[in-house]
């Protein structure tokens, strides 16, 4: 399965081999192979299910990362009948949007006690307010991770920018 890795995935990853409280290697493996299955069940992924020409019930294979790499394996290994791309939803979504990502996760809510999709948060006015889960106490979607603070814009004063000659 080729998958191509995301941006807040590899943090988790550097952040886990970094972390000098591991007491070993098998405890550092473990914790990576653990996070890297969460990555993957947040992921929707892709099968190829095969019909022999008699239509028949033929040979399913996946998962797949991407359509594309689906239907590629499809061209090659549908001998004898056909083979069609069908998508699986990722379970890991579907928990997350039921019980939140509370580990912090693009898209998500990052409010601790949260974690839910931001569907599943009332629109107010251009932003998203209290979640609709009964269980939740949200009561504002967190858009972005409140560990890292916005980086500021820097202006130019009008007037006082140097040409590339004058540096």
């Amino acid at each position: 399965m080729r998958i191509t890795p995301r941006s807040h995935e590899i943090r988790k990853i550097v952040d886990i081999l970094e972390d000098p409280t591991f007491d070993g290697p098998e405890q550092l493996a473990k914790a990576v192979i653990k996070e890297v299955g969460d990555m993957l069940q947040m992921r929707d992924l892709f099968v190829m299910v095969h019909t022999w020409a008699d239509g028949g019930k033929g040979l399913n294979f996946g998962p797949f990362g991407a359509v594309a790499e689906a239907e590629t394996f499809a061209k090659k290994m549908s001998f004898g009948g056909t083979g069609r791309v069908v998508p699986l939803t990722s379970s890991g979504v579907m928990l997350a949007n039921h019980d939140g990502k509370k580990d912090g996760w693009p898209g998500y809510c990052w409010n601790p006690e949260c974690g839910h999709a931001p569907w599943t948060h009332a629109i107010e006015g251009a932003s998203r307010g209290k979640c609709h889960l009964e269980t939740c106490p949200c009561t504002k979607f967190v858009k972005d991770d409140p560990s890292i603070k916005a980086k500021k814009k820097t202006t130019v004063k009008k007037g006082t920018a140097k040409a590339i000659n004058e540096l």
